[in-house]
């Protein structure tokens, strides 16, 4: 397997218009956290039923999270330099049917987080209490209304098995006011918390303890929210 030192090199056998770089770049650390600590999936276990669900909303900028599944084996290296061909399963969003380990076919944004809650619905409703749900997305992503849909469905549910990591590069439309994005969450019962989206033992940490928090009662059984803040869009 590669190490997180080899990303940007895999990233770069990726070419084109569509790579969307920024938007690739900002999500690069906490993908990798996430699927080098966190994530209880392999190559070997993408139709466990006990397996966690990874979910890219952000699917515009896939070229970090196919680097991603590269190091970790899910996917051929030789895929990357074919990225966007006619022939590629490597498209400019993902596509599940196409990648492996890839849970939804993403990029029309504002889906991931509904899916995400529907996901964790349907886990718990099937006795799965074990599996969590991760879902990406980026704080312009939310200024769309089918997640504060999901959002306060999600709070008011008390969804224990649900974590959503906000990439926050202040792309937002109309920025979020006092208390950030987290305020927004916290409102609708969530659990939040912001961290550096670049600080690997600070993602790790946080992601370990929305884990613990799972079921451990109201105050920490619900959706947990984590911020990872990174540059902005224009310095990125």
């Amino acid at each position: 397997m590669r190490s997180y030192a080899e990303l940007p090199g895999l990233m770069t056998l990726m070419t084109g218009d569509e790579k969307h770089g920024p938007s690739a770049t900002s999500t690069l650390d906490v993908l990798w956290v996430l699927y080098d600590q966190i994530l209880r999936v392999s190559p070997g276990s993408v139709s466990d039923p006990g397996r966690d669900r990874f979910l890219l909303s952000k699917g515009h900028g896939p070229a970090a999270y196919y680097a991603v599944l590269a190091a970790k084996e899910f996917i051929p290296e030789a895929w990357l330099t074919d990225f966007g061909s006619v022939s590629s399963p490597l498209g400019y969003h993902p596509d599940r049917s196409l990648i492996p380990g890839v849970e939804i076919a993403s990029g029309s944004l504002g889906h991931g987080l509904p899916l995400g809650v529907g996901m964790a619905h349907g886990l718990l409703a099937q006795g799965l209490a074990a599996p969590r749900v991760y879902v990406l997305v980026g704080d312009a992503e939310l200024d769309e209304g089918s997640n504060s849909e999901a959002i306060v469905y999600a709070g008011a549910a008390g969804l224990p098995n649900l974590t959503v990591v906000a990439v926050d590069n202040r792309s937002s439309s109309w920025g979020w006011g006092p208390g950030g994005i987290e305020a927004h969450f916290a409102a609708a019962g969530w659990s939040a918390t912001r961290v550096s989206g670049r600080d690997h033992d600070a993602l790790a940490s946080a992601f370990r303890l929305t884990s613990a928090g799972a079921g451990s009662g109201s105050d920490s059984g619900g959706p947990q929210l984590v911020v990872a803040e990174v540059e902005s869009k224009e310095l990125g």
